[in-house]
């Protein structure tokens, strides 16, 4: 039995380790898109173009991310804003968002 936890503990582990993965490449295909948008302004056509593709689904639903409409939408969403993913990740620019927001609502 404690056979059969390890492995399944190691499998899941190893799962996680794969979405991960797939993860840093939605995130790079995002990079990518944005900036073909700053270059030649079609980014947010190439990351949907990505997204509907059979390669782009295959690595959305690795990541974890079901590839549908509304997500190729989001993206594109994202694209357009322009600001890179390991910006829009950071701690400063999630204090930034949430400041701005506030001085929104006030």
């Amino acid at each position: 039995m404690r056979d059969f936890v390890d492995g399944s503990a190691f499998n899941y582990e190893q799962g996680q380790r794969a979405r991960k993965l797939f993860a840093a490449v939605v995130l790079a295909a995002l990079d990518d898109a944005i900036a073909d948008d700053k270059k030649y302004g079609n980014g947010p056509e190439q990351i949907a173009r990505w997204a509907r593709s059979r390669d782009g689904r295959e690595v959305l639903s690795c990541a974890g991310i079901d590839p549908n409409e509304r997500v190729v939408s989001g993206l594109m969403e994202f694209v357009s804003k322009g600001i890179r993913t390991s910006v829009a990740l950071s701690r400063e620019e999630s204090e930034r968002r949430m400041a701005a927001e506030e001085a929104e609502a006030a």
